[in-house]
C-alpha cells in the first residue's frame, strides 16, 4: 500500500506517454476510434433488430438487454485499453529477449509488463459504454440509489480483476510456449461468453456449458453480475462468489506470473 501513489504516478506518466504517441499519428488514431464506434453501432442495430420481433430475451428486456450491453462495452474497453496490448507483446518480449530490460528494473515487473503502455483508441469505448447504460437505465424510467451504484461498482471492479487475471495467465503461458496465439484465442472465446446472459444456456447441452463458465472458469459473471446488480434482482450469494473469485484469481494469476518469470531464460544464457 505504501507503493500505490509510486504506482499510480508512474501509470500517469506512461499514459501521458502514450497520449502524446498517439497524437503523433492522429489520422492513425482517429481511425481507430471510428471503428469501435462502428463497432457499437452495428452491436446496438443487431440488438434492436432481434427486440423488434420479441419483447424479451433469456428474461431480460430491450432496455435491460441494452444495460447490459453497455456494461460489456464499457468493461472489454478498460481492458483493451489497459492490458490487451501490453499482453499481446509478452511473447515477442520473451522470443526476442527483450524481456530481459524489463526485469532489470527496479519495479514490479507485473505492472510493468501488463500496464506500461494505455491504448488511447479503446479508451472512448468506456465512455460510449457508459452512456449506453444511463440511456437504458432513461429507458427503464430507473434512477439508482447509491447502494445499487456502490454495488454495481464494486462488482464492475471485481469483474475487471477476474478478466485481467484470465489475461495474465495466458499471457504467461508464452514462456514455455513461445508463441501462445493458439491460447490467445481462448481470451476471445471467453470475451464471447461475456457477451451473453447466462439465462440462454438452457437445455440438455447448454447447462452444463453455462454452469462451468460460471463456476469453474467463472468468464460468465464478468459481465452478468454487475448488470443484473443494476438493473434486475441483487443476489447477495453470486456477488459474494464474484469477489471471492476475483481474490483468488488475482492470487492465482499472480503465482502463475511470477513462476512463469522463473522459467525464462534470458537472452545472455
Amino acid at each position: 500500500m505504501e507503493q500505490l501513489p509510486r504506482y499510480l504516478r508512474l501509470m500517469l506518466a506512461l499514459a501521458r506517454f502514450g497520449l502524446l504517441r498517439e497524437f503523433a499519428f492522429r489520422g492513425n488514431f482517429l481511425a481507430k476510434v471510428f471503428v469501435e464506434v462502428l463497432w457499437l453501432a452495428i452491436l446496438l442495430a443487431f440488438y434492436q433488430t432481434i427486440f423488434a420481433r420479441t419483447t424479451v430475451v433469456a428474461e431480460w428486456t430491450e432496455a435491460q438487454y441494452l444495460f447490459f450491453v453497455g456494461c460489456y462495452f464499457a468493461l472489454e474497453g478498460l481492458i483493451e485499453a489497459l492490458f490487451l496490448e501490453n499482453c499481446n507483446e509478452f511473447a515477442d518480449l520473451v522470443r526476442s529477449g527483450d524481456l530481459d530490460f524489463f526485469l532489470l528494473q527496479p519495479i514490479d515487473e507485473q505492472f510493468l509488463i501488463s500496464c506500461r503502455k494505455v491504448d488511447w483508441s479503446t479508451l472512448p469505448n468506456v465512455f460510449m459504454g457508459t452512456g449506453v447504460m444511463i440511456l437504458a437505465l432513461w429507458q427503464m424510467d430507473q434512477t439508482p440509489d447509491l447502494v445499487h451504484i456502490a454495488l454495481f461498482l464494486v462488482l464492475f471492479a471485481c469483474s475487471l480483476a477476474i478478466a485481467y487475471s484470465f489475461l495474465l495467465m495466458l499471457t504467461s503461458s508464452a514462456v514455455w510456449l513461445v508463441r501462445n496465439q493458439s491460447l490467445f484465442e481462448m481470451w476471445w472465446l471467453f470475451t464471447s461468453l461475456m457477451r451473453y446472459p447466462r439465462e440462454i444456456f438452457r437445455g440438455t447441452w447448454a447447462t452444463p456449458v453455462g454452469w462451468f463458465f460460471t463456476f469453474i472458469i467463472p468468464v460468465m459473471l464478468v459481465i452478468n453480475v454487475p448488470a443484473r446488480t443494476m438493473v434486475k434482482v441483487f443476489e447477495p450469494w453470486i456477488a459474494v462468489f464474484t469477489a471471492v473469485a476475483a481474490v483468488l484469481l488475482l492470487l492465482v494469476s499472480r503465482r502463475v506470473f511470477r513462476k512463469a518469470l522463473r522459467h525464462y531464460r534470458s537472452a545472455s544464457s
